[in-house]
Protein backbone atom coordinates (compact mmCIF):
# COMPACT_ATOMS: atom_id res chain seq x y z
CA UNK A 1 0.00 0.00 0.00
CA UNK A 2 1.19 3.46 -1.13
CA UNK A 3 2.17 5.88 2.07
CA UNK A 4 -0.45 8.96 1.95
CA UNK A 5 0.20 12.37 1.47
CA UNK A 6 -2.06 15.17 2.22
CA UNK A 7 -2.43 17.78 0.04
CA UNK A 8 -0.84 21.02 -0.04
CA UNK A 9 -3.80 22.63 1.20
CA UNK A 10 -4.45 20.62 3.86
CA UNK A 11 -1.28 21.19 5.05
CA UNK A 12 -1.53 25.32 4.79
CA UNK A 13 -4.61 25.34 6.97
CA UNK A 14 -3.34 23.42 9.53
CA UNK A 15 0.01 25.60 10.05
CA UNK A 16 -2.13 28.37 9.45
CA UNK A 17 -4.21 27.13 12.32
CA UNK A 18 -1.26 26.18 14.45
CA UNK A 19 0.69 29.85 14.07
CA UNK A 20 -3.01 32.02 14.59
CA UNK A 21 -3.10 29.89 17.95
CA UNK A 22 0.07 30.53 19.28
CA UNK A 23 0.04 34.33 17.99
CA UNK A 24 -3.21 34.60 20.33
CA UNK A 25 -1.64 32.96 23.19
CA UNK A 26 1.35 34.83 22.79
CA UNK A 27 -1.01 37.75 22.73
CA UNK A 28 -2.88 37.26 25.29
CA UNK A 29 0.67 36.91 27.61
CA UNK A 30 1.87 39.80 26.73
CA UNK A 31 -0.92 41.67 27.93
CA UNK A 32 -0.93 39.71 30.80
CA UNK A 33 2.76 41.02 31.44
CA UNK A 34 1.89 44.76 30.68
CA UNK A 35 -0.44 44.98 33.22
CA UNK A 36 1.78 43.56 36.18
CA UNK A 37 4.08 46.54 35.41
CA UNK A 38 4.92 48.81 36.81
CA UNK A 39 4.10 47.91 40.23
CA UNK A 40 3.02 50.85 42.12
CA UNK A 41 4.25 50.28 45.86
CA UNK A 42 6.81 47.42 46.71
CA UNK A 43 5.01 44.70 48.80
CA UNK A 44 6.77 42.33 50.99
CA UNK A 45 5.94 38.31 51.04
CA UNK A 46 5.37 35.76 53.21
CA UNK A 47 5.78 32.05 52.45
CA UNK A 48 4.89 29.97 54.89
CA UNK A 49 2.85 26.73 56.28
CA UNK A 50 0.43 27.46 59.18
CA UNK A 51 2.19 29.09 62.15
CA UNK A 52 -0.12 30.70 65.62
CA UNK A 53 -0.50 34.36 65.48
CA UNK A 54 1.54 35.17 68.22
CA UNK A 55 4.75 33.25 66.68
CA UNK A 56 7.94 36.18 66.90
CA UNK A 57 9.41 36.45 63.03
CA UNK A 58 13.10 37.66 63.54
CA UNK A 59 13.73 40.45 60.09
CA UNK A 60 16.65 40.22 58.74
CA UNK A 61 17.88 43.31 57.30
CA UNK A 62 17.16 43.62 53.34
CA UNK A 63 20.19 43.97 50.60
CA UNK A 64 20.94 45.83 49.09
CA UNK A 65 19.68 49.16 50.81
CA UNK A 66 17.73 49.79 47.48
CA UNK A 67 15.41 52.44 45.86
CA UNK A 68 11.91 50.07 46.51
CA UNK A 69 13.18 50.03 50.07
CA UNK A 70 12.92 54.15 50.23
CA UNK A 71 9.81 53.55 48.05
CA UNK A 72 7.97 51.39 50.58
CA UNK A 73 9.37 53.64 53.57
CA UNK A 74 7.40 56.73 51.90
CA UNK A 75 4.68 54.69 51.83
CA UNK A 76 4.57 53.59 55.05
CA UNK A 77 4.94 57.39 56.63
CA UNK A 78 2.15 58.10 54.71
CA UNK A 79 -0.12 55.24 55.79
CA UNK A 80 1.15 55.97 59.18
CA UNK A 81 -0.09 59.39 59.00
CA UNK A 82 -3.48 58.33 57.84
CA UNK A 83 -4.20 56.04 60.28
CA UNK A 84 -2.91 58.42 62.76
CA UNK A 85 -5.36 61.29 62.18
CA UNK A 86 -7.98 59.90 59.50
CA UNK A 87 -11.38 60.39 61.88
CA UNK A 88 -13.92 57.39 60.26
CA UNK A 89 -17.53 57.28 60.81
CA UNK A 90 -17.67 53.86 62.45
CA UNK A 91 -16.76 53.55 65.90
CA UNK A 92 -15.96 50.23 65.88
CA UNK A 93 -13.26 50.94 62.77
CA UNK A 94 -11.55 53.89 64.92
CA UNK A 95 -11.21 51.15 67.94
CA UNK A 96 -9.82 48.39 66.10
CA UNK A 97 -6.81 51.15 64.54
CA UNK A 98 -6.48 53.01 67.78
CA UNK A 99 -6.03 50.24 70.59
CA UNK A 100 -3.58 49.40 72.59
CA UNK A 101 -3.45 45.89 71.53
CA UNK A 102 -3.29 45.47 67.98
CA UNK A 103 -4.07 48.62 66.83
CA UNK A 104 -2.06 49.68 63.52
CA UNK A 105 -0.95 52.53 65.42
CA UNK A 106 0.39 51.04 68.28
CA UNK A 107 2.27 48.42 66.57
CA UNK A 108 3.94 50.59 64.52
CA UNK A 109 5.01 53.37 67.72
CA UNK A 110 7.08 53.06 69.98
CA UNK A 111 5.85 53.39 73.75
CA UNK A 112 6.49 57.53 73.95
CA UNK A 113 5.07 58.36 70.51
CA UNK A 114 2.28 56.59 71.45
CA UNK A 115 1.37 57.59 74.82
CA UNK A 116 1.78 61.00 73.95
CA UNK A 117 -1.03 60.27 70.39
CA UNK A 118 -2.95 58.50 73.95
CA UNK A 119 -2.90 62.52 75.05
CA UNK A 120 -4.56 64.23 71.97
CA UNK A 121 -8.10 65.14 72.82
CA UNK A 122 -9.74 63.44 69.55
CA UNK A 123 -8.29 59.63 70.93
CA UNK A 124 -9.76 59.97 74.17
CA UNK A 125 -13.04 61.40 73.01
CA UNK A 126 -13.31 58.92 70.74
CA UNK A 127 -11.93 55.86 72.62
CA UNK A 128 -13.87 56.53 75.38
CA UNK A 129 -17.18 57.21 73.60
CA UNK A 130 -19.46 53.49 73.40
CA UNK A 131 -21.91 54.80 70.25
CA UNK A 132 -21.55 53.43 66.87
CA UNK A 133 -21.10 56.60 65.40
CA UNK A 134 -18.75 59.27 65.24
CA UNK A 135 -20.09 62.89 64.99
CA UNK A 136 -17.00 64.43 63.17
CA UNK A 137 -14.97 62.90 59.96
CA UNK A 138 -11.68 63.98 59.41
CA UNK A 139 -9.30 62.90 56.14
CA UNK A 140 -6.09 64.15 54.97
CA UNK A 141 -4.65 65.00 51.36
CA UNK A 142 -1.13 64.76 50.64
CA UNK A 143 1.13 67.75 49.08
CA UNK A 144 3.35 65.38 47.52
CA UNK A 145 5.62 62.18 48.62
CA UNK A 146 6.99 62.00 51.84
CA UNK A 147 10.83 63.76 51.79
CA UNK A 148 14.08 61.77 53.23
CA UNK A 149 15.65 64.30 54.86
CA UNK A 150 18.23 62.25 56.80
CA UNK A 151 19.74 58.55 56.70
CA UNK A 152 21.86 59.27 59.17
CA UNK A 153 22.71 55.19 59.87
CA UNK A 154 21.55 52.44 58.18
CA UNK A 155 18.89 52.20 60.73
CA UNK A 156 17.41 55.82 60.62
CA UNK A 157 15.09 57.50 58.46
CA UNK A 158 14.11 61.11 58.90
CA UNK A 159 11.15 61.78 56.57
CA UNK A 160 9.28 65.34 56.48
CA UNK A 161 5.99 65.64 54.61
CA UNK A 162 2.74 68.40 53.94
CA UNK A 163 -0.73 67.53 54.31
CA UNK A 164 -3.94 69.04 54.36
CA UNK A 165 -6.65 68.01 57.46
CA UNK A 166 -9.87 68.71 56.73
CA UNK A 167 -13.09 67.93 58.49
CA UNK A 168 -16.88 67.41 58.78
CA UNK A 169 -19.43 67.80 61.43
CA UNK A 170 -23.01 67.99 61.62
CA UNK A 171 -23.07 71.91 60.92
CA UNK A 172 -20.81 70.93 57.47
CA UNK A 173 -17.49 70.99 56.53
CA UNK A 174 -14.75 72.90 58.60
CA UNK A 175 -11.89 74.97 56.76
CA UNK A 176 -9.26 72.83 56.24
CA UNK A 177 -5.43 73.45 57.38
CA UNK A 178 -2.66 72.92 56.61
CA UNK A 179 0.75 70.83 58.36
CA UNK A 180 4.25 70.13 58.10
CA UNK A 181 4.69 66.83 60.08
CA UNK A 182 8.45 64.95 60.50
CA UNK A 183 8.81 61.35 61.76
CA UNK A 184 11.65 59.53 62.13
CA UNK A 185 11.42 55.52 61.94
CA UNK A 186 13.43 53.14 63.28
CA UNK A 187 14.43 49.53 61.75
CA UNK A 188 17.24 47.51 63.04
CA UNK A 189 18.46 44.17 62.19
CA UNK A 190 17.10 41.28 64.33
CA UNK A 191 13.90 42.73 65.26
CA UNK A 192 10.72 40.28 66.24
CA UNK A 193 6.97 41.04 65.15
CA UNK A 194 4.48 38.94 66.00
CA UNK A 195 3.31 36.74 63.07
CA UNK A 196 -0.32 38.32 63.07
CA UNK A 197 1.45 41.99 62.58
CA UNK A 198 3.62 40.86 59.46
CA UNK A 199 1.30 42.41 56.93
CA UNK A 200 0.98 45.36 58.35
CA UNK A 201 4.24 45.79 59.00
CA UNK A 202 6.77 43.49 57.42
CA UNK A 203 9.77 45.32 57.90
CA UNK A 204 9.64 46.17 61.67
CA UNK A 205 9.06 49.54 61.01
CA UNK A 206 9.08 51.87 64.71
CA UNK A 207 7.70 55.34 64.55
CA UNK A 208 10.63 56.73 67.10
CA UNK A 209 9.65 60.84 66.83
CA UNK A 210 6.89 62.06 65.79
CA UNK A 211 7.13 66.19 65.52
CA UNK A 212 4.41 68.64 64.25
CA UNK A 213 6.71 71.34 62.19
CA UNK A 214 3.78 73.46 61.62
CA UNK A 215 0.40 73.72 62.13
CA UNK A 216 -0.81 75.16 65.07
CA UNK A 217 -0.61 72.41 67.41
CA UNK A 218 -1.36 68.18 66.75
CA UNK A 219 -4.81 68.25 64.37
CA UNK A 220 -6.05 65.57 66.77
CA UNK A 221 -6.42 68.36 69.85
CA UNK A 222 -8.97 70.90 69.92
CA UNK A 223 -6.81 73.27 69.11
CA UNK A 224 -6.39 72.15 65.68
CA UNK A 225 -8.77 74.88 64.34
CA UNK A 226 -7.37 77.21 65.63
CA UNK A 227 -5.51 80.30 63.40
CA UNK A 228 -2.17 81.05 62.97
Amino acid sequence: MQNRIEPPFLLSRTMTFVLATALIVLGALGVTIYNMFPLNRPQVFFLTTTIPDNQDVRLVEMQPRSENTDRYKQEFVREYIRHRNEVLANANEMHKKWNGDNGIVRITSDDDVYYNFTKTALFNEIMSNVVPNIPVQCGIIFDGAPMNLASNSKNTDVYQTKIKYFCEDSTGPIAPKDYTIKIKLLTQDGTYVKWADRIENPLGLKVVEYTIVSGAGDPLDTGFLATE
